[in-house]
C-alpha cells in the first residue's frame, strides 16, 4: 500500500509518501524550487518523494489531497498521471490532527489544531483513541487566535504570516501588563472583532492601550499570555495533548503545556506543509481501520529527517562545477575531527549531512554550528550570518543522555519544539543562548535519531570538556533550509560562515 500525501497547495506546499506502512519521505516544495508558485501542485516535491521511496507514479495506490484547494481547481484531474491511484480529499484540520496524533507516542490524547484559517475552521479539538480521531469541537473563522497573533505581529512592526516566532521571543523579555485588555479581546473561544478588522487594530484597541504602544515587549508578552490561556482552556481535562497547525510552532506555548499535562507532543512540521503528511496518515489509518479490524500499527516519523540526501559523487560534482577548492574527508572520524578542529578554534561551521529535515527547524543535518565557549558566537551568528537583531538566540544541541546535566527539558526538545531551562551552575557558560532569566532553547540529540551529529557533540566534548554546540538553521535571506549541495555553497559563500562540512568534503575560506 503506497500513499502519496499532498498539502499546502495554496501556500507552503509539500508532499509525503507512506510506503508499505512506513513514512518513507516528506519534502516541502519551497526547499527544492526556492521560489514555489502557490496554487500549483508541488511537482518537485512529489518527484523527490517518489525518488526517495524508490517508487514510480504507477506504484501509488492512493493520493491524499489536503484541502483547501484553488477555486475551480483542476488539480484532481492533473493527478491522472497516478494511473491506478484513488484520489481522496482530506479536510484541512483533519490533516493537521492526523499529523499531530498519529505520529505521537500516545494511544489516547486530546488533539488541538489551531491556525489562521483552513476550510472555514481556525481551530478544533479532537479525541484520539487508538487509530481513530473524532472531532469534539470546532472553532470557526473569524474567531482565530492565530490571526490575532498576526495582527499583533504587524502592530510591533513585523510581518504577519512570517515573523510570529519573533513575537514569542520578544515576549520573553516583557511582562503581560496588558493581559486584561487581551482578556477582553479573547473571551473563551471567541475573538471580539470590535478591536481589529482587516486593516489592523481599531481605534477602540488603541484607546484601551493608551500611550503604551511603545512597550513592544510587554505587548508581545500580553499576546503570548492570552494565547497560552486560550489553549489551556481548550485543553482543559486532558491527560495527553497533541498540538498541530501553525500555532504548534510556538515553542514557549509548548513549554507551558509540558509543565501542565502528563504528555505533550507538538508536531514539528506543524504548518500547511505538514498537512501533506497528515493527509497521507489520515488515509492510511482509515484504510487500516477498515481492513484490519482496528489492529493497524501506528506510524513513526522518527526524527523528521525525511527529505533527500546526496551521494559523495553528487556533492563532489557540485563543488567542482563551482570551481571550489575542498578537502576530502574519507571517513566519519575524519569528518568529526575536521569540524571539531574548526569549532574549537571558534570558527562558525556549516554542517550539511544526510537527509534534509522536514519542517522549518534544523535538527543537525542542515545546521550552522558554533562553540558556546566563544564569547562572541551569538554576536557573530546574528551580525555576520543571519543579519538579525542581537536579541535573537540560538538553540543548544546536547546529547540526550546527558542533557539533564546542563538543562531542564521536556520531551519536545527532541524536535526543538519547546524551550527549557539552563541549570544555575551552567548559566554563565550559556549566557549567549539565554532568552530571559534561565530560559534557553534546547535540542536533545540521541544516538538513534542522528548518530553522526551525536558523535560530533561527543567529539567536541572530548576535546573541550563541553559536549554542547549552538545550532541554528542553515539558511539565509529568509529562504528555507538549504537542500542541495549547490544551495549550501551559495549560502556558505554569501555569509560570514568560516568553514563548511558538506558530506565528505571540507571547505574553508
Amino acid at each position: 500500500m503506497n500513499i502519496l500525501g499532498i498539502g499546502g497547495v495554496l501556500g507552503d506546499a509539500a508532499a509525503a509518501i507512506i510506503k508499505d506502512g512506513q513514512i518513507a519521505a516528506a519534502v516541502e516544495e519551497a526547499k527544492l524550487t526556492r521560489r514555489p508558485e502557490p496554487g500549483r501542485l508541488p511537482e518537485a516535491a512529489i518527484a523527490s518523494c517518489l525518488k526517495i521511496a524508490k517508487l514510480t507514479h504507477g506504484d501509488i495506490d492512493h493520493v491524499a489531497l489536503a484541502r483547501p484547494l484553488p477555486t475551480g481547481s483542476a488539480l484532481p484531474s492533473a493527478l491522472r498521471v497516478f494511473s491506478k491511484a484513488k484520489v481522496d480529499t482530506v479536510d484541512h484540520h483533519a490533516a493537521h490532527a492526523a499529523a499531530a496524533y498519529y505520529v505521537s507516542p500516545f494511544d489516547e490524547a486530546t488533539v488541538i489544531t489551531l491556525d489562521r484559517e483552513g476550510d472555514l475552521r481556525c481551530g478544533a479539538r479532537w479525541r484520539g483513541v487508538g487509530n481513530t480521531l473524532t472531532i469534539e469541537e470546532e472553532i470557526l473563522y473569524p474567531n482565530s487566535i492565530a490571526e490575532l497573533f498576526g495582527h499583533v505581529t504587524e502592530l510591533l512592526g513585523m510581518r504577519a504570516r512570517s515573523d510570529e516566532h519573533r513575537v514569542q521571543w520578544l515576549a520573553m523579555s516583557g511582562k503581560p501588563r496588558f493581559a486584561e485588555l487581551f482578556g477582553e479581546i479573547v473571551s473563551d473561544r471567541a475573538i471580539d472583532p470590535s478591536f481589529y478588522d482587516a486593516g489592523g487594530f481599531t481605534a477602540k484597541f488603541h484607546a484601551a492601550l493608551g500611550k503604551d504602544i511603545s512597550a513592544r515587549a510587554d505587548i508581545a508578552a500580553s499576546m503570548q499570555h492570552a494565547l497560552e490561556s486560550y489553549v489551556l482552556r481548550i485543553a482543559d481535562g486532558a491527560t495527553n495533548v497533541c498540538l498541530g497547525g501553525g500555532v504548534a510552532w510556538n515553542a514557549v506555548l509548548v513549554s507551558a503545556l509540558e509543565r501542565r499535562f502528563k504528555g505533550v507532543f507538538a508536531q514539528p512540521a506543524a504548518g500547511n506543509a505538514g498537512t501533506a503528511l497528515g493527509a497521507a496518515l489520515h488515509v492510511w489509518h482509515a484504510l487500516m481501520e477498515k481492513h484490519s479490524a482496528g489492529k493497524a500499527h501506528r506510524l513513526d516519523a522518527g526524527s523528521y529527517y525525511l527529505g533527500p540526501d546526496f551521494t559523495v559523487q553528487e556533492v563532489k560534482e557540485a563543488l567542482e562545477n563551482c570551481k571550489l577548492r575542498f578537502r576530502l574527508l574519507e571517513t566519519v572520524p575524519a569528518r568529526i575531527n575536521a569540524a571539531v578542529a574548526q569549532l574549537e578554534s571558534n570558527h562558525i561551521v556549516a554542517w550539511m549531512q544526510g537527509r534534509m529535515e522536514f519542517g522549518p527547524r534544523a535538527l543537525g543535518n542542515r545546521s550552522i554550528l558554533a562553540s558556546p565557549r566563544d564569547p562572541y558566537s551569538t554576536e557573530n551568528l546574528n551580525t555576520f550570518i543571519k543579519h538579525r537583531e542581537a536579541s535573537r538566540k540560538f538553540a543548544a544541541s546536547v546529547p540526550a543522555e546527558i542533557a539533564s546535566e546542563y538543562f531542564e527539558t521536556g520531551p519536545n526538545a527532541r524536535h526543538l519544539a519547546s524551550v527549557g531551562r539552563v541549570r544555575p551552575e551552567h548559566k554563565e557558560q550559556f549566557r549567549g543562548a539565554v532568552l530571559s532569566g534561565d530560559t534557553v532553547r534546547v535540542h536533545t540529540v540521541s544516538k538513534d535519531d542522528n548518530p553522526l551529529y551525536w558523535s560530533l557533540l561527543h567529539g567536541f566534548g572530548a576535546k573541550t570538556g563541553l559536549p554542547v554546540l549552538y545550532n541554528t538553521s542553515f539558511n539565509l535571506f529568509g529562504e528555507p533550509l538549504v537542500c542541495t549541495p549547490r544551495d549550501a555553497v551559495r549560502s556558505f559563500y554569501s555569509s560570514g560562515i568560516d568553514a563548511m562540512v558538506a558530506g565528505n568534503f571540507l571547505l574553508e575560506k
